[in-house]
This record gives C-alpha cells, sequence and structure tokens, in this order.
C-alpha cells in the first residue's frame, strides 16, 4: 500500500510522535493533515487543522479525501476524565463524523500503550496476554480499542511503551543532577525512541496486511538499574546512590517484559534496537552541543 500524492493521511493529534510522522510523510510526498486544537506553527509540509475532537461540530472540516487515520491524541491530565475526553469521546465522535463516513478510507492505525497490560511480576508479555489494567488508563485504552473495531474500515492498534528520544531525556537528566538512584530490587521496563515510533506507524500505513495489533518496543526489555548505571558510566556521573524505590521517583510501567515478535516480523528494522544505541545518540548531541539534558520522559 504505497503512500503517494493521491493516498492523504490524517494525523489526530500532532505533538511529539505525531510531528515526527508527518516528517516523514512530507519527505514521501505523500499530502497530510495535521489536526490539534491550536497550532503555534503548522507542521512542515502538512496542513493544520484546528478541531477539537470533543466537540463533534468542529470536525465538519475535516476533509473528505482521507486514505489513512493516524490517531495520536494524548489526554490533557493524568485523569480519568480526560482519558475517557481523548480516547474514547475523541475516537467516536471521529467514527461518527462526515470526513471518516465519507472518505474511502484503507486503515486508521491507532496509538495505545503497554498500560493495557496490568502484569507485575517480570513475566513475558505479548499480543495475546491478558488485558487486566489496574489503572484508568489501561482500562480507558482498552475502551478505545473496542470501540475502534466498530469502524467499518480496517483498523491497527499499537501498543507503545515508555517513549524516549529529544526533548524527552528525564533519566539523562536525574542521572547527571544525581537525582537518579538504583533499586534494591531489579523492576523491568519497557521503551522505544520516538524516531522507531513514527518509523513503525509508517510502516503500518504502507504494511499490505498488517496484523490488526502491535506491541510497539525495542528489543531490549531492561531493568531499571541497568539502564541507569550504564547512563551513568556513558555520561561519566557520580555513583549513584541506593534506594528502595530507586530510578528517578516517577517511574511507572509496572515490572514486566514485552515483546517486540510481532513488530520484527512485519519487517520492520528498529533504528534503536536498545536503550544504548537510543540514549548514546541523545548523549552525543549532548556532549556535541549544549552539553546539557532537559525534558521530561523516558
Amino acid at each position: 500500500m504505497p503512500l503517494t500524492e493521491h493516498t492523504p493521511v490524517l494525523v489526530v493529534g500532532a505533538g511529539y510522535v505525531g510531528t515526527a510522522l508527518l516528517g516523514r510523510l512530507a519527505t514521501l510526498g505523500c499530502p497530510s493533515y495535521a489536526l490539534k486544537r491550536s497550532f503555534s506553527a503548522p507542521p512542515a509540509g502538512a496542513q493544520a487543522i484546528v478541531a477539537d475532537l470533543t466537540d463533534p461540530q468542529s470536525l465538519a472540516s475535516l476533509p473528505r479525501d482521507l486514505r489513512s487515520i493516524v490517531y495520536l491524541l494524548s489526554p490533557d491530565a493524568s485523569t480519568d476524565d480526560a482519558y475517557r475526553a481523548a480516547y474514547v469521546t475523541g475516537l467516536q465522535n471521529l467514527l461518527a463524523s462526515d470526513a471518516v463516513r465519507g472518505s474511502e478510507l484503507e486503515r486508521i492505525v491507532f496509538a495505545s500503550s503497554t498500560a493495557v497490560y496490568g502484569q507485575n511480576d517480570g513475566s513475558l508479555v505479548n499480543e495475546d496476554a491478558a488485558t487486566e489494567p489496574e489503572g484508568f488508563s489501561g482500562r480507558r485504552l482498552l475502551e478505545a480499542e473496542a470501540l475502534l473495531r466498530t469502524a467499518p474500515v480496517p483498523t491497527v492498534v499499537v501498543r507503545f511503551a515508555g517513549i524516549y528520544g529529544p526533548g524527552r531525556q528525564r533519566l539523562l537528566t536525574s542521572v547527571q543532577d544525581g537525582t537518579a538512584s538504583v533499586g534494591t530490587r531489579p523492576r523491568l521496563t519497557n521503551r522505544i525512541h520516538r524516531d522507531d515510533c513514527a518509523g513503525f506507524l509508517l510502516h503500518l500505513l504502507q504494511l499490505e496486511n498488517p496484523a490488526p495489533l502491535y506491541i510497539g518496543v525495542d528489543d531490549e526489555p531492561c531493568d531499571l538499574n541497568v539502564v541507569l548505571t550504564w547512563l551513568a558510566e556513558t555520561l561519566g556521573a557520580p555513583p549513584l546512590h541506593t534506594s528502595d524505590a530507586g530510578g528517578s521517583g516517577r517511574e511507572r510501567g509496572g515490572n514486566k517484559r514485552c515483546s517486540n515478535q510481532r513488530l520484527r516480523q512485519s519487517g520492520y528494522q528498529l533504528s534503536y534496537p536498545s536503550f544504548r544505541e537510543g540514549y548514546g545518540a541523545l548523549i552525543r548531541v549532548g556532549i556535541n552541543g549544549a552539553g546539557a539534558f532537559t525534558g521530561a520522559g523516558a
């Protein structure tokens, strides 16, 4: 399913990953629309659409020549109401819009999260694993995934783990400023670089027969203590102190080992197969540039 000047793509939520995806679409010469409630500046190569998915009337101006939609909306806050609005109400309104009903859509790709998995015992998790989330975020995402399956077009869900990359370098800054700590117990974490999020989404838009569900993580689920120790050694930072909590005090995601076997079987090649390549690239930019790391995230 090649992306050409005749296959317009709507990216809902032109944020951290969405902007990176839009850049790749522009490189291919594929027309794209970026939907947000407001723009400081339109993404390069995309036509900006100002709309609020919680307001059905604001969707009246959406184009009706779409071939694909990528749903990358994020909640405004970490509350149940915000997650319901972003993932359930917003998706429901989009699916009911004249743009979706009037376009000859070939695919809708929805960005979900590994938060739908409640496993906390270090076990291996794949796409067939039980989804019994403990928090409201995972429950609302599962509700949205179920809603997506009612769409009259083929759909694909990608459950991403912790997304990091340029501007999302919290672990780097915590190690560099001495606030990070290693824990007394191992805790498995899963992550994926922003560029691989965008790259895999682009891959799915072009894949002939994608599976309906993928886990979006890199090759190496890893103990957070190992990640932090490697960062400290690579940065030449002071030795990390130990605490019962460990990490930087804000980690989420449980304690599980997410498998990307299905992602790899699809033919996608990761640009950053592990945290070493991903954080290594960020460190090189920091050392060769400003020499400091800012921003939040994984």
